[in-house]
C-alpha cells in the first residue's frame, strides 16, 4: 500500500505538521461519489465521509458546480457588508427547521462556541441568572469539539491533559439519564447541550424517550434545550435531525460538516428569536461565517439533500447495514449500534480496533476507531447496497484473522 513517494509524503507531513493526529498509512489524492484513491491508484471504499461532513459522497457535480460559478463572482467580503447569498440561505435553513433565526459561522466548534455564547445571555438577559452565574449542563461522554471553553465540558483525558485552567460554568450528567438532568438543574441553569447521538464518544444511542423526558424537564425548569446535531443532522441518522427519533422540539440547534456538502466548513446556530435577539452588532461574530461562497454551497447541499433523497436512504441503508453486520458471527464483536448510516460495532479489547481499521485499509476499506473498541461505519449517504456489502465482508475475513 505504501511506495517511496508515499513514504516522502507522510514523512513531510510528520516532519512540519504538529502531531495533533495519527492518520492511517494512506495518502489520499482524489475522491468521487463513496469512493477515494490514493497517490498510488488504489481505490478505498469510504466508510467515514470525513466524521459525516461527507453525506452527499465526494465531489459531488452539483454541489462543485455551485461553488465554481460563485468563486467566479464573489467569495469573501465579511458580515461588514450585506450581500445577495446569505438571506436566502438563512431563510430555507430557517423554513426548513423551523426556528426563526440563525447565526452563521465555520467550523462546528465555533457553533458550538456560539450556543453557549447565545445561552448564557439569554440567561443574565430574558431568566435574570445573576451576572456570571449561568451554567450550562453537558453529558459525560460528549464530543462537542476541542477549544479551551469545549474541552471544559469534556470527561476524555486526552482532550484535556495540558490544556487548563478550565472555563468554568459548566455541569456534567450521565448520558441517557433524564433523572440525572432533574437533580442537576438549579434557578442558574441556562441550557442543557445535548448530541442526539454521542458519535465520538462510541456511537452511543441513548434510550428511547431519553430526550423526550429531558425536553419536558428542560421546559418546565425554563432551560433552553440545545441538541449538537453536527454528525446526526442532515440525514445521517436517517431522519432530517436525530432529535426527531424522540419527536421532540428543542429550542436550539447546532448544524456543521454535512452542511458545507463536503467541500467547505459551513456551521450554524439556529434557536428561537428570544435567544437570537440577545446579540447586538459587535457581541460576536466570524469574519469567514456566512461568506458568499459558503451560504452558496449550504443552500444547494441542502437542495441535494432532499432532491436525491438522502434522508429516506440513510434510513433505509442503515436498517440493511445493521442487519448485514449481524451476520458476522463472532466472540470478539460485542455490540452493534446506531441509527442510519451513523454506526459503532463494539470490538472486545483483545483485538484493539486500530489494529481492524489498519487491516480494513488493506482490504479497500477506509474508517476510523473511536475509544480504542468501537469502529465506525459512517460512509457517504449515497452508498449502495452492494458497496455495503462488500464493507462487511471485508469486515468478515478482518474479524477471522484475529
Amino acid at each position: 500500500m505504501t511506495d517511496a513517494t508515499t513514504t516522502n509524503t507522510m514523512e513531510r507531513e510528520f516532519l512540519y505538521g504538529a502531531h495533533n493526529y495519527a492518520p492511517l498509512p494512506v495518502v489520499l489524492v482524489r475522491g468521487k461519489g463513496v469512493y477515494v484513491w490514493d497517490e498510488a491508484g488504489n481505490r478505498y471504499l469510504d466508510m467515514m465521509s470525513a466524521y459525516s461532513a461527507v453525506s452527499h459522497g465526494h465531489c459531488h457535480p452539483k454541489l462543485v458546480q455551485v461553488l465554481q460559478k460563485q468563486a467566479q463572482q464573489l467569495n469573501i467580503v465579511s458580515r461588514a457588508f450585506y450581500t445577495d447569498k446569505l438571506g436566502p440561505f438563512l431563510e430555507r435553513v430557517c423554513q426548513l427547521t423551523h426556528f426563526d433565526k440563525a447565526l452563521p459561522m465555520n467550523s462546528g466548534a465555533e457553533a458550538v462556541e456560539t450556543a453557549i455564547k447565545a445561552a448564557r445571555k439569554w440567561a443574565y438577559t430574558v431568566k435574570k441568572v445573576a451576572k456570571d452565574q449561568a451554567h450550562i449542563i453537558a453529558c459525560q461522554g460528549n464530543f462537542h469539539g476541542r477549544t479551551t471553553t469545549i474541552i471544559s465540558m469534556s470527561t476524555e483525558p486526552n482532550y484535556r491533559e495540558g490544556f487548563g485552567p478550565f472555563t468554568p460554568g459548566f455541569t456534567l450528567i450521565p448520558y441517557g439519564d433524564p433523572i440525572a438532568l432533574e437533580q442537576a438543574i438549579t434557578p442558574n441553569t441556562a441550557a442543557f447541550l445535548v448530541e442526539p447521538i454521542q458519535g465520538e464518544g462510541g456511537i452511543n444511542v441513548p434510550p428511547a424517550g431519553y430526550l423526550k423526558a429531558c425536553e419536558t424537564l428542560c421546559k418546565r425548569n425554563n432551560v433552553l434545550m440545545i441538541c449538537d446535531e453536527i454528525q446526526t443532522g442532515l440525514g445521517r441518522t436517517g431522519k432530517l435531525f436525530g432529535y426527531q427519533h424522540d419527536d421532540v422540539t428543542p429550542d436550539g440547534i447546532i448544524l456543521g460538516k454535512a452542511l458545507g456538502g463536503g467541500i467547505l466548513p459551513v456551521s450554524l446556530f439556529l434557536s428561537r428569536k428570544e435567544v437570537m435577539d440577545v446579540f447586538t452588532p459587535g457581541d460576536h461574530g466570524s469574519t469567514f461565517g456566512g461568506n458568499p461562497l459558503a451560504a452558496t454551497v449550504g443552500l444547494a447541499a441542502i437542495e441535494v439533500l432532499l432532491e436525491e433523497n438522502l434522508i429516506e436512504r440513510a434510513a433505509k441503508l442503515g436498517g440493511y447495514f445493521q442487519n448485514k453486520l449481524k451476520t458476522i458471527h463472532s466472540p470478539l464483536i460485542k455490540d452493534i449500534r446506531g441509527k442510519g448510516l451513523l454506526i459503532g460495532v463494539e470490538i472486545d479489547k483483545s483485538y484493539p480496533a486500530r489494529e481492524i481499521c489498519l487491516k480494513l485499509l488493506h482490504h479497500g476499506i477506509l474508517t476510523k476507531e473511536t475509544h480504542g473498541t468501537v469502529i465506525r461505519f459512517a460512509p457517504p449517504l449515497i452508498i449502495t447496497e452492494e458497496q455495503i456489502d462488500a464493507a462487511v465482508e471485508a469486515l468478515k475475513h478482518v474479524i477471522a484473522e484475529k
